[in-house]
């Protein structure tokens, strides 16, 4: 099962989409010069990356004061291997905060200096692999898939966009002691979005008052980032995003992969991945279904 060269390529085991970005703009990634105030959010596709980047936003500017309140999501966390707005990112001012796919062995060298912060956000892959399903429908630059059997099937393989979900997260955390990390799941952050904000505060040294806590979750919750125009990458360029197909929000929930899958689906989802999982020091939440 070979990728679709004519949506991806593949640079030192990792596909990336190949209108957006090349592979000497990943090599010279590298060198890219880090900063000890910067945090960098780490995630496979549709791991809550949206969902985390407007807490980040919200956090370092505690609802969006300070000159951020009209500016978009995508220009206030850019994407590092994906600079999609053409920002110049080397005198961006401090504290610059990025969003990436990488896997640990692309991110930028300087990151391992034990100094600058990363975040990395997993979800239950198969709500990853449902949630990349329905994406991938609307997202004019990746391959769309009809059959859903066929989809699954690639994504096992890792033979979509980000390459294998298990590679990257086993990647991330068998070499964590390799960055200052902090580890989320999607799941803790649905149970108890303000613990996870607190969490991630203490993370990045922030101390915020309780009004603006209290704030920021009620701003994250997918019904006001549905509404929010700054949030929802609807300002995106429909050369990139077909919006009559789909959206970046969909459900945020948690279990959405039972109403898509069916139990041969799942069983054969598990043959591949759950030895492999059960070795991982995540705990994923299978079964509870909830909206954020």
């Amino acid at each position: 099962m070979e990728l679709s060269d004519k949506y991806l390529f593949e640079h030192k085991g990792f596909s990336f989409v190949r209108d957006l970005v090349t592979a000497e703009y990943i090599e010279a990634l590298e060198d890219f010069e880090i900063r000890d105030s910067d945090v960098f959010l780490v995630t496979y596709p549709k791991s809550g990356t949206i969902w985390t980047q407007q807490i980040l936003s919200l956090i370092y500017h505690e609802g969006h004061r300070d000159g951020t309140e009209n500016i978009d999501l995508i220009d206030r966390v850019p994407w590092l291997e994906y600079n999609i707005n053409h920002m110049d990112y080397v005198n961006r001012a401090s504290p610059r905060l990025f969003a990436t796919h990488l896997p640990y062995y692309l991110v930028p060298k300087g990151l391992r200096s034990g100094r600058t912060k990363v975040i990395y956000v997993a979800r239950n892959p198969k709500d990853v692999c449902v949630s990349l399903y329905y994406f991938s429908k609307f997202s004019v630059k990746l391959e769309e898939i009809e059959d859903f059997n066929s989809f699954m099937e690639r994504f096992l393989a890792g033979k979509l966009v980000a390459s294998s979900w298990l590679d990257h997260i086993e990647g991330w955390s068998a070499h964590r002691d390799d960055f200052n990390i902090l580890f989320l799941t999607y799941e803790e952050m649905k149970k108890d979005l303000k613990s996870a904000i607190l969490k991630i505060c203490n993370f990045l040294g922030k101390r915020l008052t309780d009004k603006v806590v209290d704030a920021i979750v009620d701003k994250a919750s997918m019904a006001n980032m549905r509404v929010d125009r700054r949030t929802n990458y609807k300002q995106m360029s429909p050369e990139l995003l077909d919006f009559s197909k789909g959206s970046f929000l969909r459900k945020g929930i948690i279990g959405d992969w039972k109403n898509l899958m069916t139990v041969a689906q799942s069983e054969r989802f598990d043959c591949v991945f759950k030895e492999r999982m059960e070795k991982l020091p995540f705990k994923f939440c299978w079964d509870n279904k909830d909206d954020l």
